[in-house]
């Protein structure tokens, strides 16, 4: 069995001269450290700065952190001595013992991980770990994506959102943590730990002995087995339904009535007593216009808006949006989750030729008829961005519609 090596280097190394310089960190070790530290990066810039608007790279960077953490889970049990992790398990008296001779900037210095180094390790993988298994879960009930979702209510994913922040807090702090530490070690050991990451060399003398190999073969079998077995087990959960997201289209009525004056809303994005208000009156359809169409076909749309309402729903637009202004409950541009999502969105944009207003929601989500309304359905018209076709200014862009 593997012990962790706790004697100083210079204890090992050679008596005289420039300490020798031995490999330490294999390959698979090196590539796995950088490239977490990449995926890592992108996931806490896209998730604080804006996980809706960047959730595909958001998304791409937690995939690539969970297969990278299983390789190190793979690669801690067969790989080289000083990546597997019966080498760096020292007990706890060890990690006090080390922290506070890097506190009196005594530390001694260590082949492999040190103890502070060893407990980062553990805990790094255990959260990170952690944050993948809770953004499965917010991302089948809050986005009704991914495996989870035939599975997850909203409201189980909104909470367990507060959670996956919490981690990605708890893992910014490691990391600012780990820079200060490596930085601290740096210095004291005048050991560059930076470089030997990136060369796998540390100052340390004679090799320890008994050296271990690795098993690449056998890593990469367990590995791209693993993955293989997920990504199968993932297709086959995405062709199941999403719960609380019934699958019927747009009634062809429905679509062909609301969809002659502007965009056909889908009735999930409105409250059943709105829909009940609106019906009530529509010969003053938002005080501008005569929407009568005959006692027949008002009572089946009706019948129709109000079993697809929003509280038959359990998707983000359906329960953002039963919150109405209560000033003008009627119109979804005046709630206050549009408001809230939109209000960056230059005027111009909205009243561009290929936006036509702000109650046009398909010019930019490109689901809209379904009322998903998902992340990555997102797309701005480019002529809209660059401003062409700008309304002059205090151009209207008043809502005609829901």
């Amino acid at each position: 069995m593997l012990r962790p090596q706790t004697k100083e280097i210079g204890e090992i190394g050679p008596t005289s001269g420039e300490p020798e310089a031995v490999q330490v960190w294999d390959t698979g070790i090196r590539v796995f450290h950088w490239l977490l530290a990449g995926a890592v990066s992108v996931s806490l810039a896209t998730g604080f700065f804006d996980p809706i608007l960047w959730l595909r790279w958001h998304l791409v960077s937690g995939c690539t952190i969970a297969a990278l953490v299983f390789f190190r889970l793979v690669w801690g049990f067969f790989g080289t001595r000083h990546a597997r992790f019966a080498d760096f398990a020292y007990p706890f008296s060890e990690v006090v013992r080390h922290a506070r001779n890097l506190a009196a900037r005594r530390p001694a210095r260590f082949v492999g991980h040190n103890p502070l180094g060893s407990l980062m390790v553990f805990t790094v993988l255990l959260v990170l770990a952690a944050m993948v298994g809770t953004g499965i879960v917010v991302l089948g009930g809050f986005v009704k994506e991914g495996p989870l979702a035939p599975f997850t209510r909203f409201t189980t994913g909104r909470a367990v959102l507060e959670v996956h922040e919490t981690l990605a807090w708890f893992i910014l702090a490691m990391v600012v943590a780990h820079l200060a530490g490596v930085a601290a070690e740096s210095l004291l050991t005048r050991e560059n730990l930076v470089l030997s990451m990136l060369t796998g060399r540390k100052q340390g003398g004679a090799p320890v002995s008994p050296e271990i190999r690795g098993a690449p073969r056998v890593t990469a079998v367990i590995v791209l087995g693993g993955v293989a077995l997920v990504t199968a087990g993932v297709m086959a959960l995405a062709n199941l339904p999403p719960y609380g997201v019934p699958p019927a289209e747009l009634d062809p009525e429905w679509k062909l009535q609301c969809g002659a004056c502007h965009f056909a809303y889908p009735p999930s994005l409105v409250p059943a007593s709105v829909w009940d208000g609106m019906f009530a009156d529509l010969k003053h359809h938002f005080g501008r216009a005569d929407a009568t169409l005959g006692p027949e076909l008002e009572a089946r749309l009706k019948a129709y808006a109000d079993a697809n309402s929003a509280e038959h729903w359990d998707t983000l637009p359906a329960h953002v949006f039963r919150v109405r202004d209560p000033a003008d409950p009627g119109r979804l541009t005046a709630t206050p989750f549009w408001r809230r999502r939109h209000r960056e969105i230059p005027k111009p944009v909205f009243n561009s030729p290929k936006v036509a207003g702000n109650f046009n929601c398909n010019a930019c989500h490109h689901d809209a008829e379904t009322g998903r309304f998902a992340p990555q359905a997102i797309a701005i018209p480019p002529e809209a961005e660059a401003g062409q076709g700008a309304a002059a200014d205090g151009g209207s862009t008043q809502s005609a519609s829901p």
